[in-house]
């Protein structure tokens, strides 16, 4: 049965909505705070952002949508996704963000939000529909082992239906290999609510390490866990021979690096005389010294360098030193390789 997509993932049909940007790299990241309402042990946020109430858009620390705006623009995405934490324990920071996007780029500025269902309510999901497309919600059942979560669960997500269409409404879940079975009865049991699930590949991270490393096996690499991406697999079988009416996606970690992270870093602005390369990092000709010389150049107040043409660059050989450097053109702007030119 044919379920391997064009990104390295798997599916039973086509992607949810949400995931059609997050694959050609249009969807701005927003970390609306590192709190949760809940502990999950798989939880993969790193430790400078879990448990942290800091914001992110992509990775720039923004204080506020005037920066989130800015962020937009330098990325040039098209949507965001609004992630955590959770964003219930902070629903007019949300608010106020989305409502920030929606009001400088348009109703079509596509925006998808990640909530635990331990404090959703009716008014709650009623203030986020004002401005959210899609609500992708992560059920409580594989970290509570009260029988009744799952009903529970499923009476909160039914909640949606009051305010969007089936199809912009999903759960999304860590594809933990020795739950398949939990994940697949629930699935299977709200899908007439539901217009689609997002299973991730499950991954390691620093905050997670010690609980994984001593319940699961890793692949070779060592950050995704053996098995996930074959659980996964068999589910969306089972799904499709049940059939389940619904779009059921298994998010691998090759896609979020080489179509959602690399193709966002293609789509990102960079300074003037840069030079993409084709995994969407960017390199620069630059000095430190102020080059004395009437010809242009870009002086980079953030990194205190001035970055040069490849005509201007020649010239200047003999008398600076010039660097050749590779960084990313996200916010942070690390540096990847740096080497002297020399005659």
């Amino acid at each position: 049965m044919k379920l391997k997509t064009p990104y390295e993932s798997y599916c039973t049909s086509s992607l949810p909505t949400g995931c059609k940007y997050c694959v050609k790299g249009e969807k701005l990241v927003l970390f609306i705070s590192g709190k949760c309402s809940r502990n999950c042990w798989y939880c993969s946020l790193s430790d400078k952002r879990k448990n942290k109430d800091i914001i992110w858009a992509n990775e720039r620390i923004v204080k506020n949508t005037k920066e989130l705006i800015q962020e937009v623009k330098v990325s040039n995405a098209t949507s965001a996704g609004i992630t955590g934490g959770d964003p219930f324990l902070f629903l007019n920071r949300t608010l106020n963000y989305a409502k920030a996007l929606k009001k400088k780029f348009g109703s079509k500025f596509h925006i998808h939000i990640y909530l635990p269902t331990k404090l959703l309510t009716k008014d709650r999901l009623k203030q986020l529909s004002r401005y959210i497309d899609e609500v992708r919600f992560h059920p409580e059942f594989l970290i509570n082992n009260d029988p009744n979560i799952m009903a529970s669960d499923m009476n909160k997500i039914i909640l949606a239906n009051q305010y969007w269409k089936k199809q912009d409404i999903g759960i999304e879940l860590p594809m933990i290999p020795n739950k398949k079975e939990e994940i697949l009865d629930f699935i299977t049991k709200v899908s007439p609510y539901i217009g689609f699930v997002n299973l991730n590949e499950f991954e390691l991270s620093e905050t997670n390490m010690n609980i994984i490393t001593k319940k699961y096996k890793l692949n070779q690499g060592g950050y995704t866990i053996k098995d996930s991406i074959k659980s996964g697999i068999w589910l969306l079988n089972q799904l499709k021979n049940k059939k389940v009416k619904i779009k059921a996606h298994l998010c691998t970690a090759q896609l979020k690096n080489n179509y959602q992270f690399k193709n966002r870093l293609k789509l990102h602005n960079i300074l003037p005389y840069g030079q993409k390369t084709n995994e969407g990092l960017v390199k620069y000709l630059v000095t430190y010294k102020k080059p004395n010389i009437k010809e242009k150049y870009y002086y980079d107040k953030q990194k205190k360098r001035y970055i040069l043409s490849e005509n201007l660059a020649k010239k200047l050989l003999e008398k600076y030193k010039i660097y050749l450097i590779e960084e990313f053109p996200t916010h942070d702007r690390i540096e990847t390789e740096k080497q002297e030119i020399k005659f």
